[in-house]
């Protein structure tokens, strides 16, 4: 079993992908999407798994648990609840690991509505318009932005027992404040 473990999640209608709109979404269906995502992460001795939601609590309840299960970084394609679910991004912001947002479409060139994320603030990045590729691509950020966590925490200084400062951003990375 590797030490890796990639969380990837989908929200609401992205079950339908094969026929829905394959303009802005393309021609695979979802199943063979987590493949292409699944191989990537082989590639790289990661274990992935994936999740699909209808329900805007099941997926808040999964970020959840992702806080304690040993996931070590989270891709997330939310499809329409990118645009509006605070819960959502509230749930996001608990996480510590690296968070990827992903979707296959490019949601900056769509309807005004779906140019905003309101989740984009609490991951590390986002990746959108690239189709199956983008899959491919985040499962590599993931690791990379993993890898980068571990390292960080390895050479990190032994805790003080003083109290940690709780005022400032939280990165998960090391990187830009989310």
């Amino acid at each position: 079993m590797s030490e890796l473990r990639i969380l990837l999640l989908h929200g609401p209608n992205l079950s339908q992908l094969a026929r829905r709109d394959p303009h802005h979404y393309g021609d695979l269906g979802l199943p063979a999407l987590v493949d292409l995502a699944e191989e990537e992460a082989a590639a790289f001795d990661a274990e992935l798994a994936h999740e699909q939601h209808e329900a805007e609590g099941a997926l808040v309840a999964r970020v959840h648990a992702a806080i304690s299960d040993g996931t070590s970084a989270l891709i997330i394609n939310p499809g329409a609840l990118t645009h509006y679910s605070y819960a959502l991004r509230d749930a996001l912001e608990l996480l510590s690991i690296p968070t990827i947002e992903l979707h296959l479409s490019n949601v900056h060139a769509r309807e005004r509505f779906r140019q905003r994320s309101v989740i984009a603030a609490a991951c590390d990045g986002s990746i959108a318009g690239l189709g199956s590729l983008g899959y491919r691509l985040a499962v590599r950020a993931a690791v990379e932005l993993a890898a980068q966590q571990a390292v960080a925490a390895s050479s990190a200084p032994a805790a003080s027992s003083a109290p940690a400062a709780v005022d400032g951003p939280r990165t998960s990375t090391g990187g830009a404040p989310r």
